[in-house]
């Protein structure tokens, strides 16, 4: 059956259940009236049934005229109650020239409408409250008041996630009041009727026209409000073209209890694919109950592992970071919500071996996530020294402390910037790779490297920066309108860590995991969706110009080398590469002398050094950084 032709048989249900009440009423009075007066006589038949049938008739046509039977009696609520009420009082008044005609052969005409009205309301009434009571257990909620004002929004979803957000948005809270002027349904069922007096106006092809309409009708563009289904990526970008197009803005609801908060469309909303929900089952197996140390917990990145590791009931948790204030945050966060777990805040730099060798002896690890780094290839250009202290030292600091320990698990955070490198940040995250995996080798400890695309919204992300240049009235500046990057959620990046490490086996060995990310997203389609979003039109209202490359960017981005070997793993969506670099007898030596020069900030040698122990950076693109920044 079509949805058209079951909205249709719904509808025809309700009038004939609506119609029969009203039947059953007056028939039931006129019985009433009957079998009480005196003296009783005989049971007029004949007006009997003609009262009967002529208040039907009045009932079909004040119910038609405010159709009463587009009511989803599953999903009623105070607006569908009144304007039941002001139906049952337009019966009323269509039916009281009958009763006047009537008068002589009725005993009692006026109290026979009254009363048949009386039982109707509650007939009426009863019928939908035990719709009420089947679907969502609470049959009062038809008597729920709505707030009238609030802000309009027109509602986009799939009718099973919109009856929830629905029944919140129309209970007042001291904070946020909403007013719904329609629905779009995205899966186009139930056309013509109505969710607790909120119309369905049609599906998404009617978008622009609704809009259209509402904006007449009230003075001013709606919000507009996106869930449940309306949020899969190809129905986003098709709502944000026109909702744009006509001015509006356009928001996120979700369907759970805090669904009455609108908020910005999430940066998974903005993926080129389906968000990856990974399965925390084995993850948990490895977290509960273990000793975690995350390094760079207050960063993006790091913060969000240290919830998600504090959330699987780990037997302790130790957080290094070196600034201060995102130390004391996340601690500050982590403390609040879970009061019973072993929090050890350490303010330290992963650059100091020292600092790193006392923390890690005193935390004693099972499992070590190095989340510590120094990203923005721009700046990392011309702080190649800093870059390599960091990225490279650091994490072989943090490598042996941890294999000093015996801890069984280290998951190093690499990026697709360290395939084929053409940066200094690219190099100096391959290099650490490499490193890592020797160490495992050499001490027995289980490695793990993983390469992360573009982590959306993270600090110093390309999504924030464009999110400020929209709001200054931009323009929205591009490095080039080819450029494409991998990108991922923080969500996704913080799960892969976890999934990594879970995976990974004991026992001296390493791996490279990468998530199936799909196609790289056009940072072009990223910043018209960004501008989209405000309900603004790329090119009209907010122009996207063109600055050029910067130094160490690349047109295009890769998850894996040629030469390595991708495999599926257990866990659907995670990817292992086998990627095995043999490193000399010098390594340890050339590594050495790397961070000595860079110790010195000797930039130039650092520099030759690093496209010595990187071939695939080169010595070649490394004169060029330093001729470049010098």
């Amino acid at each position: 059956m079509t949805p058209q032709r079951a909205a249709r048989r719904a509808m025809f249900l309700t009038l004939g259940f609506d119609l029969s009440a009203a039947a059953f009423s007056m028939a039931l009075t006129n019985f009433l009236f009957w079998w009480t007066g005196e003296p009783r006589g005989t049971f007029p038949i004949v007006s009997s049934a003609s009262s009967t049938i002529l208040f039907t008739a009045a009932v079909a046509v004040g119910f038609l005229i405010l159709r009463i039977h587009t009511q989803v009696w599953r999903h009623i609520g105070w607006p569908d109650a009144v304007r039941i009420i002001q139906g049952i009082a337009l019966s009323g008044l269509l039916y009281l020239p009958v009763a006047g005609l009537l008068n002589g052969t009725l005993s009692q005409p006026w109290g026979t409408l009254l009363t048949a009205l009386l039982i109707w309301t509650i007939v009426l009434f009863s019928g939908r409250m035990v719709a009420l009571s089947r679907s969502t257990h609470k049959p009062l909620q038809i008597f729920s008041p709505v707030a009238r004002n609030a802000k309009p929004i027109l509602l986009i979803g799939d009718v099973a996630s919109c009856i929830g957000v629905i029944r919140r948005l129309q209970t007042p809270t001291e904070t946020q009041n909403f007013r719904l002027l329609g629905l779009i349904d995205t899966e186009g069922n139930d056309p013509g009727r109505a969710i607790r007096g909120v119309p369905i106006m049609g599906g998404l092809e009617d978008l622009a026209n609704v809009i259209d309409i509402l904006s007449v009708r009230y003075g001013h563009t709606p919000w507009v409000a996106v869930t449940g289904a309306a949020r899969d990526r190809n129905r986003m970008m098709r709502i944000l073209e026109t909702t744009s197009a006509h001015g509006a803005e356009i928001m996120a609801l979700s369907g759970d209890e805090a669904a009455q908060v609108m908020e910005p469309v999430r940066p998974a909303d903005l993926l080129a694919r389906p968000e990856r929900r990974l399965d925390i089952a084995p993850v948990r197996a490895a977290i509960e109950g273990a000793r975690v140390l995350v390094t760079g917990g207050g960063g993006t990145i790091g913060s969000e592992l240290a919830r998600q590791v504090a959330s699987l009931k780990p037997q302790q948790l130790t957080i290094i970071d070196s600034c201060e204030y995102n130390l004391y945050s996340i601690d500050m966060e982590l403390t609040n919500r879970f009061p019973d777990l072993k929090i050890f805040p350490r303010l330290g730099d992963v650059r100091d071996p020292q600092r790193m060798r006392d923390i890690f002896q005193n935390a004693q690890p099972d499992i070590v996530i190095h989340a510590a780094a120094l990203k923005h290839v721009p700046l990392m250009e011309r702080n190649a020294c800093e870059a390599i202290l960091t990225n490279v030292s650091g994490a072989v600091n943090c490598a042996r402390a941890a294999a000093a320990v015996g801890a069984k698990r280290f998951v190093f955070i690499s990026t697709d910037k360290a395939v084929d490198p053409d940066n200094v940040m690219g190099a100096t995250k391959r290099l650490a790779e490499v490193a890592i995996a020797r160490i495992a080798e050499e001490s027995g400890m289980a490695a793990a490297m993983v390469r992360f695309g573009n982590v959306l919204g993270s600090s110093g992300s390309v999504v924030p920066l464009f999110e400020k240049q929209i709001a200054a009235g931009g323009p929205v500046t591009v490095t080039d309108m080819g450029v494409t990057r991998y990108f991922m959620t923080v969500e996704e990046a913080s799960a892969l860590v976890l999934q990594a490490g879970a995976l990974q086996h004991e026992g001296g060995a390493s791996d490279i995991y990468v998530l199936d990310m799909g196609e790289p997203m056009p940072i072009l389609q990223l910043a018209e969706t960004l501008i989209r979003l405000k309900g603004l039109i790329p090119g009209v209202d907010i122009q996207i110009t063109q600055t050029g490359l910067r130094a160490g960017e690349k047109m295009h981005e890769a998850l894996t080398y040629e030469h390595e070997t991708v495999t599926d793993t257990t866990v659907d969506g995670v990817l292992r590469v086998a990627s095995r670099t043999p490193t000399s007898e010098l390594f340890d030596k050339q590594l050495a002398t790397l961070i000595e020069a860079a110790s010195r900030r000797e930039r130039s040698d650092a520099l030759r050094m690093l496209g010595m122990m990187v071939p695939e950076y080169g010595e070649e693109r490394a004169a060029k950084a330093f001729k470049d920044i010098a």
